[in-house]
């Protein structure tokens, strides 16, 4: 499996100028050896634009016209959605159903084609469309152009925090853990890019642990809150993960909840729950992580309101 190289996140970087938000890096006013990268301020309200982006822009000209598809829970669809009226061509999503409405009407405000489906239906549908419209099929992950487009994070990271010790990146399909490690490990080699994963969709741990991609089905994938992180790697996500991550540590349910309480409150960042694993490992798992500057990536924003009060109210 061939891995992205720093030169296709420094491409990436360039497709993303005009489009993508340049998030800074916060310090966190409770802990001074932390500071988070604020992906949720994004147009999209996720880091998922930059890997649409740069995924559409490198697409033929002739292929692009005929427009996009693909699959997804919410951030990815809207950030295809986003990129692709940057582009001027139709965008097809198929939702899993259980998908959080807020996401879903977004897509539709971005122009998407929404088409809802069981969840383990998802890829097929997104698959059988292209198939029948000629669209092109841009995966939520498991793609060079967006792997590398979700590595402007870690370029960025390092940029602006050049002593970096520690990034924090939330692992779902591992696009943005494998874009992150990449640009981190290439920069600053003594950093440790640390993937962290909700305990009840814990499948990246058990690949890592079997140096193979292990399925979870939807089953256990949909009882955590996190719903941007409830798909499976790739095989071509795990062979980055497995050649650049420095770790993966689990956070439970409430910790997820609370971490989203505390970055609202305290950093006045609106984090959804699969935004703010990365903060719950460094509030509660601090002992299993290695020591320094630490970044924990907020990944996104798209919260329905009643999960922001639950969150609060912890």
């Amino acid at each position: 499996m061939e891995l992205i190289t720093i030169a296709d996140v420094r491409t990436a970087a360039d497709d993303l100028t005009g489009t993508v938000v340049r998030t800074p890096l916060l310090p966190a006013p409770w802990d001074e050896e932390l500071w988070l990268k604020p992906e949720n301020l994004q147009p999209v309200g996720s880091f998922k634009l930059r890997g649409a982006t740069h995924a559409v822009a490198r697409l033929d000209p002739d292929v692009r016209s005929r427009g996009v598809v693909t699959h997804s829970s919410g951030n990815h669809g809207q950030a295809l959605a986003y990129a692709a009226r940057a582009f001027g061509v139709p965008c097809v999503v198929v939702v899993p159903s259980g998908a959080p409405e807020v996401k879903v009407a977004r897509m539709r405000a971005l122009g998407a084609n929404v088409r809802t489906v069981p969840p383990a239906h998802r890829l097929a549908e997104a698959e059988r469309i292209a198939a029948e419209t000629g669209a092109a099929l841009v995966p939520p992950f498991d793609h060079p152009a967006v792997i590398a487009g979700q590595g402007t994070v870690g370029l960025e990271i390092v940029a602006d925090l050049p002593d970096v010790d520690v990034v924090l990146v939330p692992v779902g399909g591992g696009g943005l853990g494998s874009g992150v490690a990449t640009a981190v490990k290439a920069l600053r080699p003594s950093a440790s890019v640390i993937g962290v994963e909700p305990e009840l969709a814990a499948d990246a741990v058990e690949s890592l642990a079997a140096g193979e991609v292990v399925v979870w089905d939807v089953d256990r994938t949909y009882r955590t809150c996190a719903d941007g992180l409830r798909t499976n790697l790739s095989a071509r996500t795990l062979a980055h993960l497995r050649e650049r991550l420095d770790g993966i540590v689990t956070v439970t349910e409430d910790e997820i909840m609370a971490a989203t309480g505390r970055v609202l409150r305290d950093a006045r960042l609106v984090a959804e729950p699969s935004g703010a694993v990365a903060l719950a490992a460094r509030l509660f798992h601090r002992d299993e992580l290695p020591g320094g500057r630490t970044v924990a990536v907020v990944t996104g924003g798209n919260a329905d309101p009643a999960v922001l009060a639950a969150a609060l109210a912890m």
